[in-house]
């Protein structure tokens, strides 16, 4: 076997007085495929910064083979220094220059070396980021959440580059599918220490549920050993002392022992506040269609989710699904065609960017909505500090602000405030975003459990199989505007269209594209971002909208006054003038709204 090309041992470091790593260690030989896996929080990040140079340990050691090129990937890359994306891959060369064929890298992620970086959305700084790890061919990839922000093509064009890579690899994910395909070795960090699979995600839950079993048996063994010697001292025949004195010390030590055992993080307890069940049909949709700016996003889309329904929803980013989400939920009036609700729906949503939560409110108000510090769960109420605790929540973070959360205590956060609100239908938007492995097997078990109906965008396709019975996806046949549902989860909507939908539409257009349009000279040029005026304008419309349609509302009730024209001619003329100017303020108002809403959606999710 090839030596190691980095090496870390007995890796310790303290964050705010607690032991975040306490002996970790990590062995990358060449070629190696590695999952790092563990809790939100357990130090993956920081060990894979270690890792790289980028952080140093209180105590341990790093050794790197001289002549070996590291190359990291940040969660959340640093464009800042940078006008353009060329500039930002430039920068991350070795100086010898470009060893690969930078035209290709940008064309194989879609995304020029002229965009501008201010203007980059989340999927574009992504792929960005991926340009600039494999234009540097480095000899250890470190890869922290490479999916975040990808679409399911842009995903699995990932996966294949990974396996054809000549470097050594270590990632972090907490898309299960992603790891099972890419990995071949396992490093779980838990309680700061680090454990060895030598096998692939794919073989990791198993494994480690087994060890934890077998923790809890040898602290159960422990205990009855203990009380046997605590009966000895107090009950025993009295022995030689030389005996006693021995007894009593292996006491002392197996107290030491129980007293030093590290408990494994708590479970997260997940449980959601019922309401009454809705009808049978939940929402019906006929026929409905939504354009903006000559493109049409919805074409002709019928479906009926009906009580206990599980439905996802699956596209590549900018093709509309949260348009047609919207539609479906009644936020947002389709063009034409019908969305009707059935009896008894409550809904409650979670948004992909958690903008439910105010960075400067409490922990609390974020589940309370500022009404006091208890909730009502059920029949049951609880004080929002023992709620919490079901989330991983320590008992004193209720007070603290919203603002000092990790990502993934955001992410739990969100689902805490979701499920606290009484509900039959439950609306997911990237649901997975932030979330440990552990707390998504929760996830899962609570929606199987759900006896309501859902509906979910998530590009996790792990997630997709485990949850949902059926798909809503953009037609493969590439039918601008069509959508069509499949039965099943995610890998028998594979079976029925053949592959993932867009990877249709970026085949062609590769096969399509001018040789010239792959290089560098002719990258698309930088993508307009939301000026302040439409941010505001974005912000403004709908309590315009709301107003205008009150003032509609109230102008066709006088209006249906069958005595006002023969009682004042004059008053029922001027009214009708402001109906018809109030309608054709409204339209207007609703199609700038949506034209910004649309862009904004294009540059947050391409």
């Amino acid at each position: 076997m090839a030596p190691p090309l980095l090496i870390l041992e007995d890796i310790r470091l303290t964050f705010g007085g607690e032991p975040l790593l306490a002996g970790a260690s990590l062995s990358i030989e060449p070629r190696a495929r590695l999952a790092l896996v563990g809790r939100n929080g357990s130090g993956k990040s920081t060990l894979l910064k270690i890792a790289a140079g980028l952080t140093e340990a209180d105590a341990g050691k790093r050794f790197i083979d001289p002549g070996v090129s590291v190359a990291y990937l940040a969660q959340e890359p640093d464009f800042s220094a940078f006008a353009t994306v060329g500039d930002f891959v430039e920068a991350g060369l070795p100086p010898a220059g470009a060893p690969v064929d930078l035209a290709r890298l940008y064309a194989e992620f879609d995304i020029g070396p002229a965009n501008s970086c201010a203007s980059l959305s989340g999927g574009e700084a992504r792929r960005a980021a991926l340009v600039r790890l494999f234009a540097a061919d480095p000899d250890v990839m470190l890869l922290d959440e490479p999916t975040n922000h990808l679409d399911l093509p842009a995903i699995e064009s990932l996966e294949g580059r990974l396996k054809s890579a000549r470097a050594a690899i270590v990632l972090i994910s907490h898309d299960r599918r992603f790891l099972e395909n890419a990995s071949e070795r396992t490093v779980w960090i838990d309680r700061g220490r680090t454990r060895v699979l030598n096998r692939g995600f794919k073989e990791f839950e198993a494994w480690r549920d087994k060890i934890l079993e077998e923790e809890e048996a040898a602290a159960h063994k422990l205990d009855r050993k203990i009380v046997a010697e605590e009966h000895w001292v107090r009950y025993g025949v009295t022995a030689r002392r030389k005996r006693n004195v021995r007894r009593m010390r292996e006491l002392a030590g197996l107290r030491l022992q129980r007293r030093e055992r590290k408990q494994p993080t708590g479970a997260v307890s997940f449980s959601v506040n019922e309401a009454g069940a809705s009808g049978k049909r939940v929402i019906v949709a006929e026929k409905i269609s939504k354009s903006f700016g000559g493109r049409t996003i919805v074409k002709d889309f019928s479906i009926e989710i009906a009580r206990g329904d599980r439905i996802g929803v699956v596209g590549p980013n900018g093709a509309g699904k949260t348009t047609l989400l919207k539609m479906l939920t009644g936020a947002l009036e389709p063009d034409a065609g019908v969305v009707s609700t059935g009896a008894g729906v409550e809904m409650i949503s979670l948004d992909q960017r958690r903008e439910t939560l105010k960075a400067d409110e409490r922990v609390a108000d974020a589940i309370s909505d500022g009404r006091g510090d208890w909730v009502t769960i059920g029949e049951e109420r609880r004080h929002i500090a023992t709620y919490l605790k079901d989330f991983l929540f320590k008992p004193e973070q209720w007070r603290t602000p919203v603002s000092a959360l990790s990502g993934g205590e955001r992410g739990r956060l969100a689902l805490a405030a979701a499920l606290a609100k009484p509900s039959n239908l439950i609306v997911l938007d990237e649901p997975t975003n932030d979330l440990d492995l552990e707390t998504l097997d929760l996830l899962e078990e609570l929606i199987a459990d759900y006896p309501g109906t859902l509906i979910i965008v998530s590009h996790d396709r792990s997630f997709l199989d485990r949850t949902v019975t059926s798909i809503v996806a953009t037609d493969p046949s590439g039918r601008e505007g069509a959508w069509i549902e499949y039965a099943g989860g995610y890998d028998d909507m594979i079976a029925q269209r053949g592959c993932a939908p867009g990877a249709e539409a970026r085949a062609q257009e590769k096969e399509s594209a001018p040789s010239a349009a792959r290089t560098p000279a002719a990258a698309p040029t930088a993508k307009a971002k939301l000026s302040f005026k439409e941010k505001y304008a974005l912000e403004t419309l709908p309590a315009r909208m709301e107003t205008l349609a009150a003032q509609i509302d109230a102008l066709k009730t006088a209006l249906a006054d069958p005595s006002l024209f023969a009682r004042a001619p004059e008053i029922f003329n001027e009214k009708a003038r402001r109906l018809d100017a109030a309608q054709a303020d409204l339209a207007a108002a609703e199609e700038e709204w949506l034209t910004l809403e649309m862009k904004r959606e294009a540059l947050e999710g391409s």
